[in-house]
């Protein structure tokens, strides 16, 4: 058997069918990334042919590799049919780029993995959907070149707008989403709807036209650790939200592997570290604390500080994105993290020192209902699987975040004009954070 050079091959098929063969050629193996795929999974080297011997071993010309074949066959395969082959990527060679669909593109995490992708993937073309709620900023996108980039306002939640785009496109990389704590405890019914509806939208318009489908995540829906404790976030960990937010991402999660499972559809899962960098919207933490900073407003601290997030810049988060997209496996999940632990009272401490302000120039408030305690990523599935790696350090980040947040002090303020103030006068009675 033979994989047609378009890569239209059923997965399912395709396996029962070798299974049935003596021999099988996989085109295009000899590329570098398929050789360290094979390496990777079976040990030893690829020379462009695979042989079957009824499902249970593996050989080449230099003798069998290694048992267990489905496994190592099936990352060919999902290399071959799946999303790595340029050619069925690009749809049978309907047009010379690539397209894909951002949903909340013009958000905070969504716009910097738009910006990064236009400046390092040449061949790509980008469709961003965006409802453009309170999070969103068609501005987070300027400076990119129109004609690299589409931009619809809508929801996710339509499903008429929705499948229209889908069957123009060849993957769906999904950020948008209702992601702040204390909005999803003030009220949660719009996380159910966008997080968990919109999520479904999504997964029935890349079943019906086979788009290839990555769904961004959290780390918080593994719950919190307790600061002694040393156990990181794995892929392995269980489940165990603990806010609105975190329980309707929890339930997107398994709306996507259930999805894979029982339709096929073609999808990853990341679950995600706090990030931080240019452009994020100023009820975050990081970016909260600097504008308060800029608008003479002494930046306020929850309970007693020590609450460890593990932060990664937007850079790092959008390369390892890309990665997982165009080389992870099907169905798998992978968690992305920077080994950026850092208590909340250390990050305000570097913020103040970097503004060139006192230690002590910020006032304590009462902590949130929930708060958790401890997030910290394990990636080494990522790093070992991918070879990814992140590149900015926390310093580093913080520094240029900074940098940016004083060259763009009118973004901010306008955000604070759209009644951010008012939000945290009837959360916190504060003026401001």
């Amino acid at each position: 058997m033979v994989v047609p050079e378009d890569g239209t091959a059923n997965f399912d098929s395709f396996v029962s069918a070798g299974l049935q063969q003596p021999g099988l050629k996989i085109p295009g193996a000899n590329t570098g990334e398929f050789a360290v795929a094979f390496k990777i999974v079976t040990g030893g080297e690829y020379n462009g042919t695979v042989k079957l011997d009824q499902g249970l071993k593996k050989e080449s010309e230099h003798g069998i590799i290694q048992e267990n074949l489905h496994k190592g066959l099936q990352v060919f395969l999902q290399i071959q049919v799946g999303f790595l082959h340029k050619k069925r990527l690009y749809a049978e060679n309907r047009r010379d780029t690539m397209t894909i669909i951002v949903t909340g593109g013009a958000g905070f995490i969504g716009s910097n993995f738009v910006h990064w992708v236009v400046e390092h993937q040449p061949d790509v073309h980008v469709t961003v959907l965006d409802k453009l709620t309170y999070a969103g900023n068609r501005a987070n996108l300027d400076g990119i070149d129109a004609g690299r980039l589409t931009f619809v306002k809508g929801d996710i939640c339509d499903a008429e707008l929705v499948d229209s785009l889908f069957a123009e496109a060849d993957a769906c990389v999904h950020f948008a989403a209702e992601s702040h704590n204390d909005n999803s405890i003030l009220g949660p019914a719009p996380f159910v709807k966008t997080n968990v509806e919109g999520t479904f939208t999504l997964l029935e318009a890349a079943r019906a036209h086979d788009v290839r489908f990555h769904h961004i995540s959290t780390d918080e829906v593994y719950g919190d650790l307790a600061l002694d404790d040393p156990a990181r976030f794995t892929e392995q960990t269980p489940y165990r939200p603990s806010s609105p937010y975190s329980s309707t991402k929890a339930a997107s999660d398994m709306l996507v592997r259930a999805w894979v499972r029982t339709y096929g559809v073609r999808a990853t899962i990341s679950n995600c570290s706090n990030n931080y960098g240019p452009r994020q919207h100023i009820e975050k933490f990081i970016p909260r604390q600097i504008t308060n900073i800029l608008n003479g407003i002494r930046p306020k601290l929850y309970g007693d500080g020590r609450n460890v997030r593990d932060w990664i810049h937007t850079e790092d988060h959008s390369s390892a994105v890309w990665e997982i997209l165009t080389r992870g496996r099907l169905g798998e999940t992978y968690l992305i993290g920077a080994d950026g632990e850092r208590g909340n009272y250390d990050v305000l401490q570097a913020i103040l020192a970097e503004m060139g302000r006192a230690p002590d120039d910020f006032d304590w408030v009462r902590d949130r209902p929930g708060h958790d305690r401890r997030y910290a990523i394990d990636s080494t599935k990522l790093r070992e699987e991918l070879g990814w790696s992140p590149r900015v350090c926390f310093d580093e980040g913080l520094q240029r975040t900074v940098a940016w947040c004083l060259e763009h002090a009118c973004w901010f303020e306008k955000l604070r004009r759209q009644g951010f103030d008012a939000y945290m006068q009837r959360q916190y009675g504060l003026d401001g954070r």
